[in-house]
């Protein structure tokens, strides 16, 4: 096995991963092209994330620019073989999202989301766009690390080694942040659940 394969192997990197970090260098590098490309790889997973955290498309559009630009700014210190590029920006992401849901809570501030896709019949909306924001109520009142691992795995679909990659810890400890938060998050949301058109 070659050197550069044994180091995307310890670095948890696929072929995905060295075709995202080699995008990265080549736009540190000055190529907008290379850009164009991650961010049509990155963008989308990272918009519907935020968006499915904070339930504003406006504010979701927002974070994600935030995220790019980080990355954009941390690329030419990046090192190749230190993890994907995808799993630095969904940190950042949920991290951003965190933030906002902690103002957005702080402040109190009544938002309204965007309207969702106008195909979707307006009675199922008006419900996807209520249990959004009270999903996004919810996670706000969860410790921050809750909120973090519980985001990545029942929102972002991630699996437990993902997440521990992306939040620096171990799998038992994501199994546990998840669960705990998981719990919360029932317990927030019980006394809506008629409300919110959800089954028991």
């Amino acid at each position: 096995m070659g050197q550069h394969a044994r180091a995307m192997i310890e670095a948890g990197l696929d072929e995905a991963g060295e075709a995202e970090a080699m995008l990265l260098t080549a736009f540190a590098a000055g190529d907008r092209v290379a850009a164009r490309r991650l961010a049509d790889r990155l963008v989308p997973r990272a918009l519907s994330l935020a968006f499915r955290m904070l339930a504003d498309r406006a504010e979701a559009e927002d974070v994600t620019q935030e995220a790019m630009m980080r990355l954009w700014r941390a690329a030419p210190d990046w090192r190749t073989g230190e993890g994907r590029v995808s799993t630095w920006l969904h940190r950042v992401v949920v991290n951003l999202c965190i933030d906002r849901l902690r103002r957005r809570r702080e402040t109190a501030l009544a938002e309204v989301p965007e309207p969702p896709d106008p195909a979707t019949p307006p009675a199922e909306r008006l419900d996807q766009a209520a249990r959004l924001r009270a999903l996004s109520d919810a996670l706000a009142g969860l410790p921050e690390r809750q909120a973090q691992a519980v985001a990545l795995r029942h929102l972002e679909g991630l699996s437990n080694p993902e997440i521990a990659a992306i939040m620096g810890i171990g799998v038992e400890a994501v199994e546990s942040l998840t669960a705990r938060g998981r719990r919360a998050l029932a317990a927030a949301l019980a006394g809506r659940k008629a409300e919110l058109g959800y089954e028991d």
